[in-house]
C-alpha cells in the first residue's frame, strides 16, 4: 500500500523542522521527518496523537 504523506502546515522546505503524517488505517497515525523519508517512523494511536498535538503546538 502506498501511503499519502501530508506535510505539516508549520513545516517549510528550508526549515529544520519538517514533519509529515500519514493515516494508513483508522487505528494508526504515522509520523516521519520529511528530510529522511526512509528513516524511522512513529506509529501512534489516534488518542495518543490527539494528546500529543497540544504539546507540539506549544513548541
Amino acid at each position: 500500500m502506498k501511503l499519502e504523506w501530508i506535510k505539516s502546515s508549520y513545516s517549510t522546505s528550508s526549515g529544520p523542522d519538517c514533519v509529515e503524517v500519514a493515516t494508513p488505517d483508522e487505528s494508526h497515525i504515522l509520523v516521519r521527518d520529511s528530510k529522511n523519508p526512509d528513516g524511522p517512523r512513529l506509529a501512534l494511536t489516534p488518542a495518543a496523537w490527539t494528546a500529543f498535538l497540544p504539546y507540539a503546538a506549544r513548541r
